[in-house]
């Protein structure tokens, strides 16, 4: 089973987790049912950039986005090269680490504080 190891953030997940996942698995469907609380705001359809993620090692072995998701990226909250959203990530046979940017492009968060 693939590992995905997601990088301390500073509120969703303070001491950073390693996940043991199937493959095929939605990689934003898998952070919230470990208690990963990234944003969301488009109930995974695709829609918005909320879950954005940077993909800091196995981006090469993620399918290729396409043009939809490419064109949301391009108003992401510390966009780089390797910016995925992460609703449309199926996770494949190797390892990522992913980091979970700062800030969204959400004014206000729906999750209770």
């Amino acid at each position: 089973m693939p590992k995905i190891t997601v990088l301390p953030h500073e509120k969703i997940c303070p001491e950073g987790r390693i996940l043991e996942i199937k493959k095929g698995a939605n990689l934003c469907r898998t952070l919230l049912d470990h208690g990963i609380e990234i944003e969301h705001a488009c109930d995974l359809s695709g829609a918005c950039t909320t879950c954005h993620v940077i993909v800091r090692e196995g981006f090469e072995s993620l399918q290729e986005m396409d043009d939809v998701e490419a064109d949301l990226l391009d108003r992401a909250w510390g966009l780089c090269p390797e910016s995925r959203l992460s609703c449309q990530v199926n996770i494949q046979d190797q390892p990522l680490e992913i980091e979970i940017p700062k800030y969204t492009i959400n004014y206000v968060s729906e999750k209770k504080e």
